[in-house]
């Protein structure tokens, strides 16, 4: 029986870290360590539950159920499980998040260096450039452990690693005073951060890329698949911790150097320019590309192996088809992608996470689908109500969702899960076991 040695474990972990650290991740923490000022901590804490926490527990969700979402979502059937898988990968995928990867690392790395900021022009090559990469090294997914684990895994660790040293040895002022909502609510307000910076429906689409993964090795026991999964979750989140504690370090302690800062991006460039100098942006363009492109990669591995299996179009085709039309929609500009994709994550993400949390309980019930269902239902529709608070259809909403506990932080969905969870978890063992088939 084929097993991974010490080496492809370490490498799956640290490819498996690397899918995860996109941009997103770099500049969320640092605006956290500036505004939660000497509450720092107890903000930090909050965020690691959603931002590690929660990609971990779906990654070992996946590992038990030794596929992708489709696979987990068995128990509220065939339809709906393709609805919300298709769903999830196009939104994580060509969508919004690859897309994004380019935007992002444009904005971050190449557009400060740039004297004609309006041009749409180097956008566009850029965009060329960093698809043809993505193609390149997604056609070869049998290779990822070895192009993105040992290669540019490492070296996207070793740059965030000096970041976070630097960011140890030479702080470039001080603390701030918290900002009020992170004096008031420090742990929650850090929670939602988290939360948003939509991890978990990553890993959601990842976990079949890392079973993919360890299959490219000879593994074929499902037992050591789950196991490597799971080890590779934890070397991933070990990971992630340590990252956003150094950049919540290096916010918190960049107070005075950038006091007026709106973005994690200003705060990122006013360090690295103060502690590298002139050599400070081509260093944080180096790290952003890097960490945007091996989650381009990632994502479009995933959504390629996806959707051939539901298409009559062949690994290799997707990719191709993929990379282009998420350059296309990359050149819509960071703005109008983050614009759209606000309103479809706040519609997904709420049912995503009852997926995966209730898959670890399913035995609990006597039948899985009686109570799957009705809580995936609620916390849909909460989503819905939860998106439409940020559009013009505001004035159809009942006045009940204003007044839902964490409505006003994204979390207005938990409540009312919790509440159909109870009551399909009496109505399943008041009510008989529906018979199979078979049995009739």
């Amino acid at each position: 029986m084929k097993q991974l040695n010490s080496r492809d474990i370490i490498a799956l972990g640290f490819m498996t870290f690397a899918l995860f650290v996109g941009a997103g991740n770099i500049i969320f923490p640092p605006m956290v360590g500036l505004q939660s000022g000497e509450n720092v901590w107890i903000a930090s804490f909050g965020f690691l539950l959603t931002a590690v926490g929660l990609p971990v527990i779906t990654v070992i969700a996946l590992a038990r159920v030794g596929g992708g979402v489709e696979a987990l979502s068995t128990p509220i059937g065939q339809k709906a499980g393709l609805l919300l898988a298709t769903v999830c990968y196009l939104s994580v995928g060509p969508l919004f998040a690859t897309p994004r990867t380019t935007t992002v690392s444009f904005e971050l790395g190449i557009a400060p260096l740039l004297t004609d900021k309006e041009s749409p022009l180097p956008l566009l090559i850029y965009s060329l450039v960093y698809f043809a990469l993505v193609i390149l090294v997604s056609l070869y997914p049998g290779k990822l452990l070895d192009s993105v684990g040992r290669f540019l895994a490492p070296l996207k660790i070793v740059s965030l690693a000096i970041l976070g040293i630097a960011a140890l040895i030479w702080p470039a002022g001080h603390t701030l005073p918290a900002l009020e909502v992170y004096q008031n609510i420090p742990f929650s307000k850090g929670f939602v951060e988290g939360y948003l910076t939509m991890d978990t429906l990553g890993a959601l689409v990842f976990g079949i890329i890392i079973v993919n993964a360890a299959r490219s090795r000879g593994v074929s026991s499902s037992m050591l698949l789950t196991r490597y999964t799971i080890i590779a979750g934890i070397i991933a989140g070990i990971g992630l911790t340590l990252v956003y504690l150094s950049l919540f370090n290096l916010g918190s302690n960049s107070g005075s150097l950038v006091p007026d800062a709106t973005t994690g991006a200003e705060v990122l460039h006013a360090y690295i320019q103060y502690t590298f100098g002139n050599y400070g942006s081509l260093f944080l363009a180096v790290l952003i590309f890097v960490a945007c492109m091996v989650t381009a990669i990632g994502l479009t591995c995933a959504c390629a192996e996806f959707f051939s299996k539901l298409l009559p179009l062949s690994y290799r085709s997707l990719v191709f088809i993929l990379a282009i039309f998420s350059m296309v929609v990359s050149n819509m500009g960071l703005s109008h992608l983050i614009k759209f994709s606000i309103p479809v994550m706040t519609i997904i993400y709420p049912p995503c996470i009852a997926l995966v949390l209730l898959s670890f309980i399913g035995k609990l019930w006597r039948c899985e689908s009686r109570v799957m269902i009705p809580v995936m239902l609620v916390t849909s529709l909460v989503g819905v109500l939860d998106a439409v608070k940020g559009s013009s259809l505001v004035y159809l909403l009942p006045a009940w969702i204003e007044h839902l506990p964490g409505a006003n932080q994204g979390l207005a969905w938990l409540l009312p899960m919790l509440v159909t969870l109870v009551i399909a978890g009496i109505l399943d063992r008041l009510i008989a076991v529906p018979k199979k088939a078979s049995d009739a």
